[in-house]
């Protein structure tokens, strides 16, 4: 029996967000530049949103660039954004092929003009798709995402269109930039690093982690297929006990 044979289809995690790590020490360790990494990201990126889909995970989030990594060398910043539009310009296609909505959460003031009126052009192209939302996680960061809603709560309060009393964590959450998506049931992070990196904070609260040691470039649909089972064998105690959960 494969692994994608083993997976209750019943049990699937309805929101899988991935940190895409590794792509540079992979490239290093092949005696070549970073950017040639990111380059051949892109088939891990194809397998995993393709496995999803046919799989039937309604939310899958990538991290592809946080607002730190506008920090990096200039070349390979520049590398990356060219290397997002022209990935975009090839994958339009498959993603209305295939019903799958795109879309993007992060400071997008920040990205190059005509990288953000492209990735808008592909966010209105594709947004009837229906089988799978791809969401990119692009000039992000958890803290910036928070700190953005807390500034239109208050903008509100002032305002007097919202009462302080009445915030609740479901209001803080339909301020955040992921509003009208479920939490991730299954944080995934290549390249063998133990943290969450900025990512989906307020998100990932009580999301099941999963790390592996492979970098992402090496990352297809099996590694997909092994995380959605360790998930599937994994006990969602929600801060309840084991007898709770299990009680018929």
């Amino acid at each position: 029996m494969t692994l994608k044979e083993q997976i209750d289809i019943e049990r699937l995690p309805k929101h899988i967000a991935i940190i895409m790590d590794g792509n540079g020490r992979w490239a290093k360790e092949r005696g070549k530049p970073r950017l040639f990494g990111h380059r051949n990201a892109i088939q891990a990126v194809r397998d995993v949103n393709e496995a999803c889909a046919e799989l039937g995970v309604p939310y899958l989030t990538l991290f592809a660039f946080s607002t730190e990594n506008w920090n990096r060398p200039v070349d390979e910043v520049g590398g990356l954004m060219g290397l997002l539009g022209q990935t975009l310009k090839n994958e339009e296609v498959t993603f209305l092929k295939n019903n799958i909505r795109l879309t993007v959460t992060g400071d997008l003031a920040k990205m190059p003009t005509a990288l953000y009126n492209q990735l808008q052009g592909v966010v209105n192209s594709t947004r009837h798709g229906t089988r799978m939302t791809l969401n990119l996680a692009l000039s992000y960061s958890g803290r910036w995402e928070i700190t953005e809603a807390a500034r239109r709560i208050a903008k509100e309060v002032k305002e007097g269109r919202l009462d302080p009393d009445a915030i609740t964590q479901e209001t803080f959450g339909s301020f955040l930039a992921t509003a009208g998506m479920p939490d991730p049931e299954l944080l995934i992070r290549t390249s063998g690093e133990l943290r969450i990196s900025n990512f989906l904070l307020w998100e990932l609260a009580y999301s099941e982690l999963y790390f592996t040691d492979k970098y992402w470039p090496d990352f297809r649909r099996d590694d997909l297929y092994e995380a959605i089972l360790d998930f599937q064998h994994r006990e969602r105690r929600f801060g309840k006990t084991s007898e709770q959960i299990n009680k018929k």
